[in-house]
């Protein structure tokens, strides 16, 4: 139930205003409880203090992330089991708390980023708020409803333009990574750039590089993801299950063979890292996004890194910057989740959703519509 007014505006125009949503007292919740324990429950909407906002989750989206917390149970830095988890949605605003700036309204449409820096540690002082020392993480995306702490209210929620749709609005994080990602490798327009592993994350890369002006080798393991990757800018796709010398292969669609000006390595796999190493030309980048599982070891020449100049990046998360240019490069239509979003699913069907990407069927993205 909605309670609206009708206020004048300085031109004596009548406008109508949301002032009050009826919000219940419960809400289904997918609750991950431990390792692929994943349980639909009714649980209590969250309660909010006088900086908070809380949104009605109008759609949701999965990720990669989500799938290893949902695999290994937990996440060290964002969510500590029995927990809603979830991070990519958008939203509409149902009730502010008393200290929130006015221009939050409800009934608007909004995106709230996963995490907000502190912006007085070293780090923040330094503009790496990714690495702040209190860097708040928020999880709770997979609910009917979510609670936004006043900290990401204030730097890393935005209002969704009326041209976006919910889809596409709710790539905004993932995105953010990606355009940080590509900012900290510091290409040029012309550079050819290999991508390694075409999932959500990678196929990101191949849009936005792609649209910056720079040739994109795309490496995938199936044929599916490839020929998204082809539709999304590549100028060229190769299949490494069916590629003899993967190296050689990227190598022989580069000028002089020399390799890639950069690669990005979105597969996440020691093998992949160190093909990534092996075919970057001189003087070039390879950017190890994907991260491995802590404990991992790769074996690296140091002496092929050093003289050939090769520089390794590893970016990690993003900041309220990229967040904000993110939703900016979805309005300007330069990504759509037409691309990336397969399916919408139930929030009850949350659970079987995650068997079937465990078992690597061919989803991209799901959206979840609680």
């Amino acid at each position: 139930m909605r309670t609206t007014t009708t206020k004048k505006t300085e031109t004596g125009e009548e406008v109508k205003a949301v002032t009050r949503v009826a919000v219940p007292s419960k809400m289904t919740a997918a609750v991950l409880y431990g390792s692929e324990d994943l349980r639909i429950e009714k649980i209590d909407v969250p309660a909010l203090a006088a900086d908070e906002v809380l949104l009605r989750v109008r759609l949701a989206l999965t990720d990669g992330t989500d799938l290893k917390v949902w695999k290994r149970g937990y996440h060290a830095k964002m969510i500590q089991p029995p927990a809603v988890f979830g991070h990519e949605l958008v939203g509409e605003i149902v009730a502010v708390g008393k200290r929130v700036d006015s221009r939050w309204r409800i009934g608007m449409r909004v995106v709230a980023a996963n995490s907000a820096p502190c912006l007085r540690c070293y780090h923040c002082r330094r503009g790496q708020e990714n690495l702040c020392d209190d860097l708040l993480f928020n999880n709770g995306a997979y609910a009917e409803y979510m609670r936004i702490p006043g900290r990401i209210v204030v730097e890393n929620m935005l209002e969704v333009p009326h041209s976006v749709d919910d889809q596409s609005a709710a790539l905004a994080e993932p995105l953010a990574c990606v355009l940080r990602g590509i900012h900290e490798m510091e290409v040029r327009t012309g550079d050819t750039a290999a991508v390694i592993g075409c999932g959500p994350i990678g196929l990101k890369f191949v849009r936005m590089l792609s649209r910056r002006g720079v040739r994109v080798i795309a490496l995938a393991r199936r044929a599916a993801p490839l020929d998204v990757a082809r539709r999304l800018g590549a100028v060229a796709a190769i299949n490494v299950t069916e590629t003899s010398d993967v190296v050689v292969a990227v190598k022989a669609l580069t000028e002089d063979e020399r390799g890639p000006d950069s690669v990005v390595e979105a597969a996440g796999n020691p093998a992949t890292w160190q093909q990534a190493l092996a075919m970057v030309r001189r003087g070039g980048v390879v950017n190890f996004f994907s991260g491995l599982p802590s404990g991992t070891r790769v074996e690296i020449e140091p002496a092929a890194i050093h003289y050939s100049e090769i520089r390794l990046i590893s970016p990690f998360h993003h900041t309220p910057r990229f967040f904000r240019e993110a939703l900016e490069a979805i309005r300007r239509g330069d990504i759509s989740a037409h691309d990336f979003v397969s399916e919408e699913i139930r929030l009850t069907d949350l659970p079987q959703a995650f068997e079937r990407m465990k078992s690597r069927s061919g989803e991209i993205k799901l959206a979840v519509r609680p």
